[in-house]
């Protein structure tokens, strides 16, 4: 039995000893066919410049890059120059143009990023940015997000999910997801750029009010909501628009922007052929609890559809939210709405347009006469509400908010926004995502 047993350990012996020898060889063959793949792709970069937020979100980007990128990055053949970053708008200040970027951070680092490449390649083009009026030339450098912020709204609606190690994936193998940038002037000089959300009234107050309590943390945006919501201010102003006509799709549709999205390509092509006399202007006035235009769908863990379930990433196109003066209760039926899968802009008060191009001027900044007007109307109420503009209790609404320009407070408020068809290009390729996974009218159809 003894003799037995030690035969039947030895013959296990050699059994596992020839099964990790099999294993060794099947890692090395699929190995060397991952290398031979990678280098027959010519897409894929072999540099990148990587910059590096230490402060941003839970104050982990440095490790992800190191314990969950570099390693990837390395094993696969690109060579990097890393660059940690030692205060605001660094990245910015020293984008260099030779070589692809990755950003290891939140929003705020992308957003630097594409600021320093965008103005670069106007520069180097002889663009003058600080006119609303100039096509931009577009970006031939691509860029990569590996997130480490609090969010990460940009890597969610673009990749379908915030994990560093899938995003690396995307840059080593070479993806490419075209995607569009709003410029946004005042009168004309430049402001900003935007790739996701620009917030006048409620997203606007809510960051406004969260900057000075920058002390309490992530915290301070469930704070600031909460607070902006029980105040429930609304401000007056023109919205002027020019609608994206002839293209395939409207914020309403059921579809969404997916890998290969044909609705961008069509739409894309399209509105490069068209210039801005093809359509006519046109003008809304009213009061307005929030205003919001969404270049992406804006999707988050938090709100999985987004501000603009529809709105696609590369079609040239901006969707424009108005969300008139009403009670309370309906604010935050439409606020819930951004959590459920119930159309969004199903309610009376709330208005959804695609669009090229639009305007904003609030009321303080309206001609004299409409001005005058305004204060006929109105009576004594205006009389007061300089001195009581600040206390919502008696029913005075303030003269104006602010801009939210991708989680940055603009300086002006009275803006001209353009939304120009694929500027960037991201490590990306959209989120992958089949469609039978969308919501079904017809659930035996799976």
């Amino acid at each position: 039995a003894v003799r037995e047993e030690e035969e039947e350990n030895s013959s296990r012996r050699r059994d596992d000893g020839s099964w990790k020898k099999i294993k060794e060889r099947e890692g090395k063959d699929c190995r060397q066919a991952f290398t031979e793949q990678l280098a027959a792709n010519t897409s894929r970069p072999k540099h990148l410049l990587v910059y590096i937020n230490p402060y941003g979100g839970k104050r982990q980007g440095k490790r992800i890059y190191e314990q969950k990128v570099a390693p990837l990055f390395a094993e696969a053949g690109i060579s990097t120059d890393v660059i940690v970053t030692e205060y605001a708008n660094h990245a910015r200040d020293h984008l260099r143009t030779e070589a692809d970027v990755v950003c290891v951070g939140g929003d705020g680092m992308f957003s630097e990023i594409i600021h320093g490449l965008i103005w670069r390649t106007q520069i180097d083009g002889s663009v003058d940015p600080n006119c609303p009026d100039e096509t931009l030339l577009p970006c031939s450098l691509r860029i990569g997000i590996i997130p480490a912020g609090s969010t990460d709204c940009i890597c969610f609606a673009t990749v379908g999910t915030n994990d560093p190690v899938t995003s690396a994936l995307h840059i080593i193998v070479g993806d490419s997801q075209p995607m569009d940038v709003c410029s946004v002037h005042h009168n004309n000089t430049f402001l900003r750029y935007s790739v996701s959300l620009l917030g006048y009234g409620f997203y606007g107050d809510v960051l406004t009010d969260s900057e000075r309590k920058r002390w309490m943390g992530p915290a301070r945006y469930d704070f600031s909501g909460l607070k902006m919501f029980l105040t429930h201010h609304y401000y007056e102003g023109t919205v002027s628009y020019l609608p994206a006509r002839g293209i395939i799709g409207t914020p309403r549709d059921t579809t969404r922007c997916r890998s290969g999205c044909v609705v961008c390509q069509h739409n894309g092509q399209l509105l490069s052929e068209r210039s801005e006399s093809d359509d006519e202007w046109r003008t809304i006035r009213g009061k307005f609890l929030a205003i919001n235009a969404a270049s992406m769908s804006c999707a988050c863990p938090r709100s999985p559809k987004g501000l603009s379930p529809a709105a696609h990433l590369a079609d040239g196109t901006t969707d424009l939210i108005l969300v008139r003066k009403c009670s309370r209760f309906n604010f935050l039926r439409h606020l819930l709405r951004h959590t459920s899968k119930d159309d969004q802009f199903d309610m009376t008060f709330v208005e959804v347009h695609r669009v090229r191009r639009f305007r904003f001027t609030p009321r303080h900044c309206q001609s004299d006469s409409e001005l005058e007007l305004d204060l006929q109307e109105s009576g004594k109420r205006q009389i007061f509400s300089q001195i009581c503009r600040d206390h919502p209790a008696c029913g005075c609404a303030p003269a104006y908010s602010s801009w939210n320009c991708d989680g940055e407070i603009l300086t002006h408020t009275a803006i001209d926004v353009r939304a120009h068809c694929q500027l960037i290009k991201l490590f990306a390729r959209g989120i992958e995502e089949q469609a039978v996974f969308e919501d079904l009218t017809n659930p035996c159809a799976i």
